[in-house]
């Protein structure tokens, strides 16, 4: 492989450990995760 696609591998792979890891964290933590509507109001 050629240095620039090393490197290209390298960012890949550490943007999917970056991803795997903050989906375990929302998983992890429901109430870490903003709700869409906490009041609805009815007019």
């Amino acid at each position: 492989m050629t240095d620039s696609t090393r490197d290209f591998v390298n960012k890949v792979h550490e943007q999917q450990e970056n991803q795997r890891k903050n989906k375990q964290r929302a998983a992890g933590q429901p109430q870490a995760q903003l709700q869409n509507k906490q009041h609805s109001t009815n007019k």
